[in-house]
């Protein structure tokens, strides 16, 4: 499949977000750009199952999970590294602006689900989507970027800037509750 320029593709957001001071630290053959509308072709879930357990909602249903991300501009900034020999996606990440009342009505930038496919892994690519993430957050007005991980991923995310900072706390939903939004 040849790559798809930005131009012809329906972004998530403007790909002027996505600082050019980190997309120009990409070898050549990869591309950074905001999640697009078909991307669900591009191998968008099977990067993000080296995280966890992704069971495959179908073409529609991934549709409307991205227009329901878009109903909420300047909040949600999914993106994407993809390889322009085979316009597949082979890095993620997200980092989503919580409007807050306090620090003058501050914002805070949370970063989630960072994926960088197997095949890729040792690339730098990781550091590359915190990097414009993080920007994103910052250029956005946001006062703290804050992400959760693992233990052992906390010297990874020491050498991208981040502290180790109080704990992660969770509690889950019961299981034979059903899995779908009810909103």
């Amino acid at each position: 499949m040849p790559f798809t320029p930005d131009a012809q593709l329906d972004l998530l957001f403007s790909a002027e977000l996505v600082p050019t001071e980190v997309t120009k630290q990409l070898p050549s053959e990869l591309h950074m750009r905001p999640l697009a509308s078909t991307d669900y072709h591009r191998g968008h879930l099977s990067v993000l199952s080296v995280l966890t357990v992704v069971t495959d909602p179908g073409e529609e249903a991934w549709r409307a999970q991205f227009e329901a991300i878009r109903a909420a501009p300047r909040t949600y900034y999914p993106i994407v590294i993809v390889d322009k020999p085979s316009d597949r996606i082979v890095a993620v990440g997200t980092v989503f602006i919580e409007r807050k009342f306090l620090r003058g009505l501050g914002c805070v930038g949370h970063i989630e689900d960072i994926a960088v496919d197997k095949s890729q892994q040792g690339k730098k690519l990781g550091l590359r989507i915190i990097q414009a993430l993080t920007a994103i957050s910052e250029n956005s007005g946001c006062y703290k970027t804050i992400l959760n991980c693992s233990d052992s991923n906390i010297p990874f995310y020491e050498k991208c800037g981040f502290q180790k900072k109080e704990n992660e706390m969770a509690k889950y939903a019961p299981t034979e509750r059903a899995q779908t939004p009810r909103l």
